[in-house]
């Protein structure tokens, strides 16, 4: 039988947004905890306050860990025949399908980095790149979807995830695609 199953997982660089995400967070463990305790020691507030100071303190801990493991973004794409399955792995721990996609439907497949993109009007953009889409080595597939409209899917498929979406794809695809015409 000529089943093919091709899976290829990708871990998302962290962003500028994520990173001060994880700061803001930190300042704010810090601070809200020094404060409650500062004013409980000074008389301002009841001295019992210190307790919830502390118990601020250790619930910024937590929320410190949570944010942080939140921002550990997988993607996994899976080519199963002749669909293609993108799913999104956060944690480590929660798996959410983002889209399953024919890839007879794929009426566009090239780089990233290509001005034709810019011109396309779509519907809804799918994102499942490893870092920006305008990074030379994301790939872009504009589809038709049932629903109504163009939509665009931003990935980065390795060699064996190209190759097993190759035979399904249309002839002109493939050509600009693997050999440089068209």
């Amino acid at each position: 039988m000529n089943d093919i199953f091709i899976e290829q997982l990708v871990k998302k660089k962290r962003t500028t947004r994520d990173r001060v995400i994880f700061v803001v967070t930190i300042i704010l463990v810090i601070l809200i905890p020094a404060t409650i305790t500062l004013l409980a020691v000074r008389d301002i507030i009841m001295h019992y306050f210190v307790i919830f100071g502390l118990f601020f303190f250790l619930m910024g801990i937590w929320f410190i860990w949570f944010t942080r493991s939140h921002q550990n973004v997988e993607f996994e794409y899976q080519m199963v025949q002749d669909i293609l399955v993108v799913s999104k792995i956060i944690a480590k721990r929660k798996r959410k399908e983002l889209l399953r996609l024919d890839t007879h439907n794929i009426e566009q497949l090239a780089k990233g980095d290509e001005p034709e993109m810019n011109k396309i009007k779509l519907v809804k953009v799918t994102d499942a790149a490893v870092d920006s889409s305008d990074d030379k080595n994301t790939y872009y597939a504009i589809y038709s979807h049932a629903g109504g409209g163009r939509r665009a899917l931003f990935f980065n498929p390795n060699e064996k995830v190209l190759g097993a979406m190759k035979p399904y794809l249309k002839k002109d695809i493939v050509l600009k695609l693997f050999y440089n015409r068209g």
